[in-house]
């Protein structure tokens, strides 16, 4: 059904138009009258119309173009497409109206559509844009990975991310802007590089893990030979240092596989832990057995503290030969015993031996004829100053008198020290 018609548009329409008794149809326009159709057994006003209609239809068609230029959905081969279309059927159309008005309108609507199509250009064109920058970031974040140093690269993470790098690119090619083709080509190929390198990489270190990890298992297999052999062994002080070069060798052999390294250590740990369990076990026995000997050297070192301090040097040396003779006949203690006791008696001996050093320098003729000299020597210089000292007296001279004063105080000082040194190696 067509739509209602506007009777002051059509009688205006109509004012454009005329038929003539044959019933043809004509409309006017700047360029003259043209034939537009026929319509004959019809009245003038039917003719007329039907044709007037038509043109109605034209312009409706025109102002629809019009309202949609301002929608920002419009796409630029759209408004190209109706633009050209409406300019065809406007150029001599079986129509009565306005024609050269309708005409005129179409001709400013190119400009808008100008417009529009400049404004879609640029946005077009700014989507490129941030496509291409969005498409070369992910390039990079590719590049950055695969330049990554293989030995400190996570390898699982790594490739995870790769992949939705990937997915990412696919994304931005099925529903993203189009970009040049040269732009992207040039793009994938530095992606599909990065892509590659990282693969080689990879595949490089994994191979030369694997070669590792068998070169580790190989030694370690070896390590575990070693470490079995020796559990079994009764040689304790040795072969608990052999156990520690196994494990500084096993530290130095790497890591195997986890599996493999998993199992080996638990084949070297349990011949380990079977060694020491077994020296332990003796060790309690032999504590055990030596218990009795700790309470003998506790009871020996009791006498032998009551020494100290030394006041009788030859008796406290006496008694302490005497008491090593014990000491050493007593025989072994628990080995968790033995520095203690030990440090106990080597202070005692300490003592005696401090207090015979003490004596020995008391006595020593040659420390005793050094401090006679010494002192023979500053009672000349004394007798020397204090002659001084009159003479500068006697002469009232005050700064001679505070210097000899002060030097003969300096010699009289010293001369007691010497003289009570000279008495002590008198004893």
């Amino acid at each position: 059904m067509a739509p209602p018609v506007d009777a002051a548009e059509a009688a205006h329409a109509a004012t454009f138009g005329r038929v003539d008794d044959e019933g043809s149809v004509f409309v006017v326009e700047a360029a003259g009258e043209r034939l537009v159709g026929q319509f004959p057994g019809a009245t003038a006003d039917e003719a007329l119309a039907l044709y007037v209609r038509r043109y109605l239809d034209l312009q409706a068609k025109v102002v629809l173009f019009e309202t949609r230029l301002t929608a920002r959905d419009l796409a630029i081969k759209e408004i190209d497409q109706t633009l050209a279309r409406l300019a065809e059927e406007l150029a001599e159309p079986a129509a009565v109206g306005d024609l050269d008005g309708l005409r005129a309108r179409l001709e400013g609507l190119k400009s808008v559509a100008a417009e529009r199509r400049a404004a879609a250009e640029a946005e077009r064109a700014a989507a490129r844009e941030a496509a291409v920058a969005a498409r070369t970031q992910i390039v990079e974040q590719a590049e950055k990975i695969a330049s990554t140093d293989p030995e400190r690269i996570q390898w699982r993470p790594a490739g995870e991310q790769l992949r939705l790098l990937l997915e990412q690119w696919k994304d931005a090619q099925r529903s993203g802007p189009r970009i040049d083709r040269p732009t992207e080509e040039s793009l994938w190929k530095r992606f599909s590089h990065a892509r590659t390198t990282f693969d080689r990489e990879r595949r490089h270190f994994f191979a030369e893990l694997e070669s590792r990890n068998a070169g580790a298992k190989q030694a370690k297999e070896a390590l575990v030979q070693e470490a079995e052999k020796l559990s079994t062994s009764t040689d304790w002080g040795h072969t608990a240092g052999a156990y520690r070069d196994l494990m500084t060798r096993w530290k130095a052999a790497g890591r195997a596989s986890r599996a493999d390294d998993d199992a080996l250590w638990a084949r070297f740990r349990a011949a380990q832990d079977a060694f020491f369990a077994a020296r332990d076990a003796e060790s309690a026995a032999t504590d055990t057995e030596y218990q009795a000997n700790l309470e003998v050297k506790e009871a020996i070192l009791v006498e032998a503290e009551r020494l100290v301090p030394v006041t009788d040097l030859a008796a406290a040396k006496a008694a302490l030969r005497t008491l090593q003779d014990r000491w050493e006949s007593a025989g072994k203690v628990p080995r968790g015993d033995v520095q203690r006791v030990e440090g106990r008696m080597r202070a005692v001996e300490t003592a005696v031996r401090d207090a015979e050093q003490a004596v020995w320098r008391r006595s020593n003729p040659e420390t005793r004829a050094r401090a006679e000299g010494a002192a023979a020597q500053l009672e000349s210089a004394i007798a020397a100053l204090e002659e001084d000292l009159a003479k500068a007296q006697a002469k009232g001279d005050k700064r001679k008198v505070e210097e000899a004063q002060a030097a003969l105080d300096a010699r009289r000082a010293w001369l007691e020290q010497v003289q009570r040194a000279a008495q002590d190696a008198r004893g």
